[in-house]
């Protein structure tokens, strides 16, 4: 039997999430309701809604989905796009489209480590490359990245950008230089998107690999940047073949996203509606920051923190005498507070905070967390 691996963040989560008082593990902004969503989108009557038929959609999602969403990738026709179940999926069937015994996949760390393990799973191995801190941001290790996307029959380069845990944004020349090492590689790029759209300063929306070289794959959709992750609605944005390569593969996981997802996701990416949707998101992490981030200085003494481009989440590096899912795992059984060790994404001594729910009650739990900290640091 083929392995695969325990993906430790996700069992962590879905064992714990919903038995803490503080889950401040969750990496999106507060959810939209169906009822704010339809109003967003001005849907004149959103009653209708109420009357769709539960029957199945295109399997590939809506022609109206998937022109929506082509608009967001300059150049995208909706042949390019296909609808899925959730970015985890996308990711999931994208790898799984490209990968074959023998292949390996050169993987971006930190990461959502879903492509970590599936790259083992799909392909022979999976090499790493890191962003490094560096002056006051996350930076490409470009050689890593060159000897992880040398090694015979690397296949795919992932990355995720914008980047979980860490919310930094990959620069132009970054970008230029991860084509560079695919194209000598004759590898493909798959690129986690599915935090663009959610920036924390500026009116630009983070740039997207799509567009910028032949073998480029977009995996996203609407749980993140978004704020509709109980809709399960992912996207992945290709080449046409390469589509119709994954599409075989769905018929054997989900089939098809769930009728009243494909109709909302519709809606909300339309793109006045997107726009509005981004603005809300982006109202939140803007607003709630700060105010983390006053709590991040408290902490100084320990924390080592560059400020994330995109996305609600911040990651801090520590300096204290124990492994960070040792940290996490007596702050959660002590205090009831849920948090996510740097070494569920590659790292060491490390926590990702989530800030994109009530940054008052936010800010309750991390006052439990103080005296976690506290009391380690005294040892």
């Amino acid at each position: 039997m083929a392995r695969i691996d325990l993906f430790r963040m996700e069992r962590m989560q879905s064992l714990y999430w919903h038995e803490v008082e503080y889950d401040l593990s969750e990496s999106g902004v507060l959810p939209l309701t169906i009822e704010e969503l339809l109003e967003l989108g001005g849907v004149p009557e959103p009653a209708s809604f109420l009357r769709t038929g539960l029957g199945y959609p295109l399997s590939e999602g809506s022609l109206e989905s998937r022109e929506r969403i082509a608009t967001w990738y300059p150049g995208a026709t909706v042949d390019n796009v296909t609808v899925v179940n959730g970015g985890s999926e996308a990711n999931f069937l994208a790898l799984w489209t490209l990968l074959s015994p023998g292949d390996r996949l050169a993987f971006m760390v930190p990461n959502y480590m879903e492509g970590w393990g599936l790259g083992r799973h799909f392909a022979d191995a999976t090499d790493v490359f890191r962003l490094k801190l560096h002056e006051g941001r996350w930076t490409l290790d470009l050689p890593a990245l060159q000897r992880a996307a040398g090694r015979k029959r690397t296949k795919v380069i992932m990355v995720c950008n914008p980047n979980n845990p860490t919310g930094s944004v990959l620069t132009a020349e970054e970008m230029d230089a991860v084509i560079d090492v695919a194209r000598k590689a004759h590898a493909w790029i798959v690129a986690d998107e599915i935090y663009r759209g959610a920036e924390v300063s500026g009116a630009k929306t983070s740039p997207t690999f799509w567009g910028r070289y032949d073998k480029v794959v977009i995996t996203s959709g609407l749980s993140k940047a978004f704020g509709m992750p109980g809709l399960r609605v992912g996207w992945a944005v290709g080449p046409e073949d390469f589509i119709k390569n994954l599409w075989v593969r769905h018929d054997y996981t989900t089939l098809t996203p769930g009728m009243a997802s494909d109709r909302l996701c519709a809606i909300a990416m339309e793109p006045h509606t997107r726009g509005k949707v981004l603005a809300r998101s982006r109202s939140i992490i803007r607003q709630n920051l700060p105010r983390l981030e006053e709590w991040i200085a408290t902490h100084e003494d320990i924390f080592e923190y560059a400020r994330p481009v995109a996305g609600a989440i911040a990651y801090v590096r520590y300096h204290l005498p124990v492994k960070s899912t040792e940290l996490i795992d007596h702050i959660r059984k002590e205090q009831s507070v849920l948090l996510v060790p740097g070494d569920m994404f590659g790292l060491g001594k490390g926590i990702r905070f989530g800030f994109g729910y009530e940054i008052e009650r936010t800010l309750k739990g991390l006052a439990r967390v103080d005296e976690v900290l506290e009391s380690v640091a005294a040892r």
